[in-house]
Formats: C-alpha cells, structure tokens, sequence
C-alpha cells in the first residue's frame, strides 16, 4: 500500500475491549467511548458491542455518536453556543455543563427541547496528579469545570432541581491509584451534595488497557464508591485506552541527507500527522529501531515539511536505512487522526482497518480536495 497510512488492528482493540467489558461485569459501571481521543467510527461496529455509548465534546461529535454508534450519548463543552443547544438536546442522553451560568442560561431550554434530557455539571476537585500542566484539568486557574465555591452559586437557584449529575475529570494516562486519589478530593468537596442526584461520571484518562494497569484497584475503589453511594450510576469515559496499542501509522523514507547525523525524511510528519509527540511530548516507538547508538546505525527521522523543528527523534537499526524503506510507528491510533491537519500541503495518511478475519481495509484515502475544501 502506498504511504503514510494508519493501521488499526481490530484484534488489538477488541483485547482492549474485552478488558473494559470485565471492567463492567465486575462493576456494575457504564463505559463510554471519549471521541476526543479516538473517533475511527469505520470500527464503531465492533466498539459498540462492548461500550455503551460516547462521551461528545460539542455538537459534531454528539451527531457522530448519535449517526454511527447509537447508544447513549453524553455531550459537554467548557462553553456552548445557544444556536446548538437544540440539535445537541435532541441527539444527547446527557447533557454536562461547565459553568453555573451556562447551566442556568441554557438548562430550560435543552429541557424545553428534550424533556427526557438528564442534565449534569463538571466540577473541580482543585486536585490532580496529571503529570504534565498542560494536560491538567485541575491546575490553578484551570477553566474547566465548576469548584466548590461556585457550586453554592447554582445551589441557591430554582435551576438546582433540573441538576442529576456530576461530571469530574482530573486524570492523564494514570493508573487507578491516581483516580483513588482523586475521588477522595471529589468526596471530601462535593459528597454531601450526591445525595440528590442520579449520576456520576468519573471521566477520563483512565489507562485501563496499559500493561501493568491495576484493574483489581479499580474494581475495588469502583465498588467501593457504589456501596457507599448506591442510588448513583457510575460511568467512566476513556478515549485513550480504547485505541492504546491498538495500531500504527506507516511511513516511507524519501531522502537521506547529511548534517552533523543521518537524517532521514519520511512521507509523513510529527507536527500534523504526530502533533502529540510534540505537545506531549512523548517519543514514538518504532519498530525494529531502539535509542540512537544502540544499533550500529543511528538516523535522525524527521517529516516532510518545512518546520524545523518537524522532528520525530533520534533512532538506531540495525541496517542501512534506504529510500523507499518504510517505517512504523506504534501506538498511533489515539490522539492522531482527530488531531492531524493538512498543514504545509502534506497529504493527510489512507485509513486502513485489518479485520477481525484477516482483510485489509482501505476505509479512506485524502488527496488535493481535502486539503483545498478546508481553507475556502
């Protein structure tokens, strides 16, 4: 096949799959698929039999839940606009809101649209152990979501009957520990207030799938929490760890060239196509490479645009590399192909899906239309 292209393994995602579905037998919990990390909904078939619906972040990624999962949609946004408000109450099954104001401002009206319409809040625990600011939901000055000071705003409003559920996300890539953490800041803050709802949602950045995950931990704290909150309905809405190591993206050299190192550059790119490995940041894996000088030939891999700093990082292999060799980044299924552009002109990957039997899948290819039908 001709590169770049991402390829997911559905074997892959349904191990994952069947390691969240024991999370919901021996829980009792709902799960839900956050679409901000992963939204290939070309395997929505097979994720829907697991899952029981999606976790939207505003109006088109509820109308993706709503047009190719068909399960329960929760929608949220740090702010929504009132001409949504409509079609998102008429396609959800939750509705969150950031804000006492934004809940009080909208909350009759998504009713007026949908009266079976459950409507929650996202609060603010003030505690995380996100191990990078920029992914810290609950850092100092943070937007996103509703402290407990802010809280008694909304209590002394006749809109405090319409309120069912609670909302909280203060995690990133961690493990159950952090969520125990976490969940005893939400309690101390807010537990008095959880006798008159229905619901709670613990968010994401549960790493469920990674290896050596503590799913045991979870199983306890979950439970635990149950018993001591029994009327309440838990869910949990990982993104990440639906599509973890569930896929690749696949590049081929183009040109070798010569700096100071071997710099080899590929058909694709970190900054439009990998922007994670930059923001985060975090280093690819590739297979059959490891750290630069533990092979006897080391290459700077590097993308095909005109940014200089369009870097992947240093790697050694084995072998020469030569033009047309190809590459393959692991884990490259989350956090991609909803955050990859067309920046500089470079085409955007194929999307290729190797089924549970076996085939290979071209479910998409991008080309000069997609690039041009964007900007005008």
């Amino acid at each position: 096949m001709k590169t770049p292209y991402w390829q997911l393994e559905e074997t892959l995602l349904e191990q994952n799959l069947k390691t969240l579905a024991h999370i919901k037998e021996k829980t009792n919990v709902k799960i839900l698929l956050a679409l901000k990390g992963y939204a290939l909904w070309k395997s929505f078939p097979l994720v829907s039999k697991y899952l029981d619906g999606c976790c939207a972040s505003g109006l088109h990624e509820a109308q993706l839940s709503h047009e190719h999962f068909a399960k329960e949609t929760h929608t949220y946004s740090p702010a929504f606009k009132e001409e949504d408000i409509e079609e998102i109450a008429k396609i959800s099954h939750h509705l969150v809101f950031n804000s006492p104001s934004q809940f009080k401002r909208f909350s009759s009206l998504a009713k007026k649209h949908n009266p079976k319409l459950s409507l929650g809040l996202r609060v603010n625990p003030e505690y995380s152990q996100a191990p990078v600011e920029l992914y810290n939901p609950c850092g100092v000055y943070s937007r996103l979501g509703t402290t407990r000071e802010n809280l008694e705003i909304l209590l002394q409003s006749e809109k405090v009957k319409e309120l069912e559920g609670f909302h909280f996300h203060a995690l990133c890539e961690q493990d159950s520990l952090a969520l125990e953490n976490v969940l005893k800041a939400f309690e101390e803050k807010f537990g008095k207030f959880l006798a008159n709802l229905k619901w709670v949602n613990f968010g994401g950045g549960h790493h469920i799938t990674r290896k050596g995950y503590d799913s045991d931990k979870l199983i306890e704290i979950l439970n635990n929490f149950k018993s001591r909150h029994p009327h309440l309905e838990v869910y949990l809405e990982p993104g990440e760890a639906v599509g973890w190591e569930t896929g690749t993206l696949v590049a081929s050299v183009l040109d070798i060239v010569h700096n100071g190192l071997e710099i080899a550059i590929l058909d694709t790119s970190a900054e439009a196509q990998m922007p994670d490995t930059i923001i985060m940041p975090y280093r690819a894996e590739v297979r059959g490479a490891d750290i630069a000088h533990k092979k006897a030939y080391t290459y700077r891999l590097a993308g095909n645009t005109c940014l200089a700093g369009d870097v992947m990082g240093d790697y050694s292999f084995d072998k020469p590399l030569q033009i047309g060799d190809k590459i393959i980044f692991e884990d490259q299924m989350h956090y991609t192909m909803v955050k990859a552009t067309t920046f500089n002109g470079v085409p955007l990957p194929s999307i290729v899906i190797k089924r549970l039997d076996g085939t290979l899948e071209v479910v998409r290819k991008f080309g000069y239309e997609d690039f041009k039908n964007r900007l005008s």
